[in-house]
C-alpha cells in the first residue's frame, strides 16, 4: 500500500494504525503513542463546516500535513485522510534528536517533550509554514511498526462537541501520553495496513 492509500482510508483505522509509526522532521522525532480521529460529520471536526482558508488541506488529497493554531498559543499538527478527515497527532514517545527537541522545548526530561500536541509541534519544529505538506517528501520520514502495539481508546480532550465519541487512541501502558487513559479502557487490536 502506497502512503497515499494508506491515509486514503476511513480515519479511525488510520488513526488506530498510526501508533507505533516512527514519524520524523528532518530526522527529529520518535514513536507515534497518541492519536485523535476528526470526520466531516463530526462537530468537533475543522472540517465540519466546510472549507475555509485555514482548513483548506483538510479538502486537498490525503496523505498532507493540516498545521492549525490552537488558541492562538500552540500549533497542531494532523495528517489529512479519506474526505476531509484528519488524524490529530497528539503525543509521540522521543526516539531521535533529543538534543535538539530539549533545546526547542527548554527541559530535558524526555516524557515532557512531546507529551501534547502543542509540545509535540514546538519540540518538532512544526509551524503553519508545513500545512498542506506532503507526508511522503523531506523534511518528513513516516514508517509504520513492524508489529502492531496494544492500544486503547477513550474520548477525546479538550473539546466541547461530541465529546462521547471514543476518538482518542493511544498505545496501552505508554509513558510519553499526553494523558492516561481510564483505567477501565480495555487494549483493542488495530487494522494493520502497509506501507510498501
Amino acid at each position: 500500500m502506497s502512503l497515499a492509500g494508506f491515509f486514503d482510508r476511513e480515519v479511525t483505522i488510520v488513526a488506530r494504525d498510526l501508533l507505533g509509526a516512527t514519524f520524523l522532521v528532518d530526522g527529529v522525532g520518535g514513536v507515534i503513542v497518541e492519536t485523535e480521529a476528526y470526520h466531516p460529520t463530526d462537530p468537533a471536526s475543522h472540517s465540519f463546516a466546510g472549507p475555509t482558508p485555514r482548513n483548506r488541506s483538510m479538502f486537498g488529497p490525503p496523505a498532507r500535513v493540516y498545521v492549525y493554531r490552537s488558541y492562538g498559543i500552540h500549533w497542531c499538527m494532523n495528517f489529512v485522510c479519506a474526505g476531509a478527515s484528519a488524524v490529530l497527532i497528539r503525543a509521540l514517545e522521543p526516539t531521535q534528536g533529543l538534543a535538539t527537541m530539549a533545546a526547542r522545548r527548554g527541559l530535558d526530561d524526555p516524557r515532557q517533550l512531546a507529551s501534547g500536541p502543542g509540545k509535540l509541534c514546538a519540540a518538532l519544529g512544526v509551524t503553519r509554514a508545513f500545512d498542506g505538506q506532503w507526508l511522503e517528501r523531506p523534511p518528513f520520514t513516516l514508517t509504520l511498526a513492524e508489529t502492531p502495539p496494544p492500544i486503547v481508546s477513550g474520548p477525546r480532550i479538550g473539546i466541547s462537541k461530541a465529546v462521547d465519541k471514543p476518538w482518542r487512541f493511544g498505545i496501552a501502558g505508554s509513558a510519553y501520553l499526553s494523558r492516561k487513559f481510564p483505567r477501565a479502557a480495555a487494549p483493542e487490536v488495530p487494522s494493520r495496513g502497509r506501507l510498501r
